[in-house]
């Protein structure tokens, strides 16, 4: 006798489905739901985490559960890029941005630079606001996954000139306008391409930050914070192209501009006018390599605004910014008026990087600016960076046990435990029917 079917006891369907740990990750939850019958454990636990800045493998039941998978997701959030909503626009560039950070992976993209060049160019055109500035961002982690590929430069033709009509759009928003300032200065510092490219590019964030230089009067003009945080952003990118031109430009650039800069060391905005402080010890620093007796225009005067900002304890300004300002100020002076050498050293497991220099600082920090927290992972395994920095080919730690934290194994063994529900509940439901 045929039994009719039954649904089990105590069975209820989930509202909410497979539980989602991002907000970025809420626009591929139907495609993970469909694909439940055919997932693995370990595929679900690498999904439910890749958007993760950690990669670490996770140990679970003494086997590793977590895959690198970060591909996969990385190829739906390409493809999201290309939806109507403008919020799961954002949320892809969002998982791109984190995967980009924490991973290198140059040879995925060396074969899809070019669809995400025209999703991203697509965010930057039509975007708004918060779109814009991550498709700026992503723009920069793009060249510097690609890095000195030939693909490298092309990306960077292909974005450079929406960059720049941002960059010089006064209507667009002054946040928008200084990521694309960062951007633009570290996508043409890592192609190089060409001394006509740079300069041109150099002469487009100078038309920028010059807005913070005095006026015909001798007055500083005042801005709003958003407008000098942009002017700042230019003024860094600019030194960031500065440092690698060949002396005899630099020299003519200090002709021109030396007198200028100065100017910036008395703006109401701190990181103004540790930008502008930066920009003169780089100056400075090459300036010596090319004339032992070089001094600029007015170093007497120039040491005293410097010894000045290095002290200073003026009670209107933030305590966290005249800590900031001091502590930069000190290195500049005894670089300007003692010729003396940066000391900054950075462990990066069992190497060590050495910055006894303005221009390997600012380049430095250009990359920190973008990558983040995933900048040593980066450091270790980049080719780029590692050739910047003078660090050779990147060392391989071989047999080399990383030991998880008791965090991630707990993580591990209850999305595991998820995944395993979940495939069993499915099986529940295809149940076939009992014959008496």
């Amino acid at each position: 006798m045929l039994l009719p079917k039954r649904m089990p006891k105590g069975k209820k369907k989930s509202k909410s489905g497979w539980p989602l740990r991002h907000k970025q990750d809420q626009y591929f939850a139907s495609e993970e739901e469909s694909l439940a019958d055919n997932s693995s454990v370990v595929s679900n636990l690498s999904e439910s985490r890749l958007d993760s800045e950690d990669d670490t493998v996770i140990e679970a039941d003494d086997e590793v559960i977590a895959v690198d998978d970060f591909e996969d997701k990385l190829k739906e959030a390409i493809e999201g890029l290309l939806q109507k909503s403008a919020k799961a626009r954002i949320a892809s560039l969002e998982v791109i941005r984190k995967s980009l950070c924490s991973k290198f992976m140059c040879n995925f993209i060396h074969g899809r630079w070019f669809s995400l060049c025209d999703a991203v160019e697509r965010s930057l055109k039509r975007g708004k606001g918060e779109e814009q500035v991550l498709g700026a961002v992503v723009a920069a982690l793009l060249c510097t996954q690609l890095g000195s590929l030939e693909d490298c430069e092309k990306a960077f033709q292909h974005l450079q000139p929406t960059l720049l009509v941002l960059l010089l759009d006064s209507t667009v928003q002054p946040l928008v306008r200084a990521q694309c300032a960062t951007s633009l200065g570290l996508c043409c510092f890592i192609v190089g391409s060409g001394s006509e490219v740079i300069q041109s590019t150099m002469d487009s964030l100078y038309s920028v930050f010059s807005g913070s230089l005095q006026k015909g009067n001798g007055v500083l003009p005042t801005h709003k914070p958003e407008i000098s945080s942009l002017h700042s952003s230019a003024l860094l990118g600019w030194n960031l192209l500065l440092t690698m031109l060949p002396p005899p430009f630099i020299m003519a650039l200090a002709n021109k501009h030396l007198k200028k800069i100065p100017e910036l060391l008395d703006s109401t905005d701190v990181d103004l006018r540790i930008a502008a402080g930066e920009t003169l010890a780089v100056f400075f620093e090459i300036g010596r390599q090319c004339r032992e007796d070089f001094e600029g225009d007015d170093l007497e005067s120039l040491c005293d605004k410097l010894r000045s900002l290095s002290t200073d304890g003026q009670k209107f300004r933030a305590k966290k910014d005249r800590r900031q300002q001091r502590s930069s100020f000190r290195d500049i002076l005894r670089t300007v008026e003692d010729e003396e050498l940066l000391d900054i050293r950075i462990k990066l497991g069992k190497e060590i990087l050495y910055i006894d220099n303005w221009c390997h600082k600012r380049q430095y920090d250009a990359f920190c600016q973008v990558l983040g927290s995933g900048m040593n992972l980066h450091l270790k395994q980049n080719d780029l960076l590692r050739d910047i920095f003078q660090l050779g080919g990147p060392i391989m730690e071989d047999g080399t046990v990383v030991k998880n934290s008791k965090l991630q194994r707990h993580s591990a063994h209850l999305a595991a435990g998820k995944a395993r529900t979940k495939n069993l509940s499915k099986l529940r439901d295809k149940r076939a029917d009992v014959v008496c």
